[in-house]
């Protein structure tokens, strides 16, 4: 007998990616809570934050061996709910040391969901023979957008983050057995050549001008999703609340810039659009750096998730496209170079929190920003003539990475 909700198939890569960002995103709205509790500086934090990224890279580049060993079905199905219940514990550690070793597994955790959901994401795209890549990540932001309003109300009631990320589990588990219970991957692509991609993919020049492209997004990306509770309790002392709802706003534009992207790419040159998103992104940065309201840098958060919502899948798609190698290698290469660098972020971020102040740590992407604007050429004049490339794999072997190295 099929367990819950019958779905069609590319519902259930939609659900799958809301339910899964909603297990990771409620931590945080608590981060000032956690911070506070500690009895740290932004730097601090930062570091012990960094466990998370850690972990990820680390799934990413060894679990996708042992993921298809297990099965895709019953990974996801354990996976998503224990997310949820590693997220709650670690909120108990008594420090930074202690949450950072917490959030390895978390990583772990959300390295392999990552794997499974853009494969299947993918998979899906080939049999459906239209774009939802685009359209599943804008999911995650639907989930993590959730996440935000619900931390924010529930921190506002007081409760603290122990219980908080506690009830957090039950809803994830109930949330996946009611719309993946009857979860049934979709057929594997068929390779065209016998090889696999190497774990590490030697980057080409092509590869790391698009990594420079992704940079300031996923920069900007992670400063939003780390920080910007942070930045509103400490620049404007506001409530909980407000905190947990301005992570929800940087959710909710990319959310809905990423739902309306895949057809948008297909009318417009993909380097156009990337640089209206770079551009948007500098005002966002401006307003937050130099905001004197509450409200003003709540739009300027908005702008910032605008424009970080789809440079990377954009610079996916370019990998893909490119003749000189196997379009899967190329893609991982993109994938974890930039994830290496996305490694950067907390601990920058904090020290420049630390030492000049938490609006100078959205300031400093504006020199990143400036120099994906100059590379964004190298995402081509014109749409993609492929009808399905976008995502991880439009390749030859294009199902060992995933389209976006952490949802951010």
């Amino acid at each position: 007998m099929t367990l819950g909700l019958k779905l069609a198939p590319q519902h259930r890569v939609y659900a799958g990616f809301a339910i899964y960002s909603f297990a990771m995103g409620n931590i945080f709205p608590r981060l000032p809570d956690i911070k506070r509790a500690m009895e740290i500086e932004d730097g601090t934090l930062g570091l012990a934050l960094i466990g998370t990224p850690i972990g990820t890279l680390i799934a990413l580049t060894l679990a996708t061996p042992i993921l298809e060993r297990v099965g895709f079905r019953r990974a996801l199905l354990w996976l998503v709910p224990l997310l949820a219940l590693v997220y709650a514990t670690a909120v108990h550690a008594p420090g930074p040391a202690a949450l950072f070793l917490m959030l390895l597994p978390v990583g772990l955790m959300i390295g392999s969901i990552e794997i499974i959901l853009n494969v299947e994401a993918d998979r899906t795209e080939f049999m459906l023979q239209r774009r939802i890549m685009n359209r599943a990540h804008s999911f995650w932001s639907i989930g993590f957008f959730g996440a935000g309003l619900f931390g924010g109300a529930l921190a506002h009631l007081g409760l603290s983050p122990q219980l908080h990320l506690a009830l957090v589990v039950p809803m994830v588990a109930v949330a996946m057995a009611l719309f993946l219970g009857g979860f049934e991957p979709a057929p594997a692509r068929f390779a065209a050549t016998g090889g696999k991609p190497p774990m590490f993919a030697r980057p080409t020049l092509p590869i790391l001008v698009l990594v420079v492209v992704t940079l300031s997004a996923m920069l900007m990306e992670g400063a939003s999703m780390d920080w910007s509770a942070i930045y509103m309790r400490s620049v404007f002392e506001s409530g909980p609340l407000v905190a947990g709802f301005t992570v929800a706003l940087f959710a909710f534009s990319q959310a809905t810039t990423r739902f309306f992207a895949d057809s948008f790419v297909d009318r417009h040159s993909p380097s156009g659009v990337a640089r209206v998103l770079l551009a948007t992104m500098v005002v966002g940065v401006l307003i937050v750096f130099f905001s004197p309201l509450p409200f003003i840098s709540m739009l300027g958060f908005a702008l910032l998730g605008i424009g970080s919502s789809a440079i990377f899948p954009l610079s996916i798609s370019a990998a893909a496209q490119r003749t000189d190698r196997a379009a899967a290698i190329n893609v991982a290469a993109l994938s974890q170079i930039s994830f290496v660098a996305f490694l950067l972020g907390p601990p920058l971020l904090g020290f420049v929190s630390d030492h000049w102040g938490i609006r100078s740590a959205y300031g400093i992407g504006i020199p990143f920003i400036a120099i994906s604007l100059l590379a964004a050429g190298a995402l081509g004049r014109r749409p993609s003539s492929n009808t399905v490339p976008e995502g991880t794999g439009s390749g030859s072997t294009g199902e060992r990475v995933p389209a976006r190295a952490y949802e951010a």
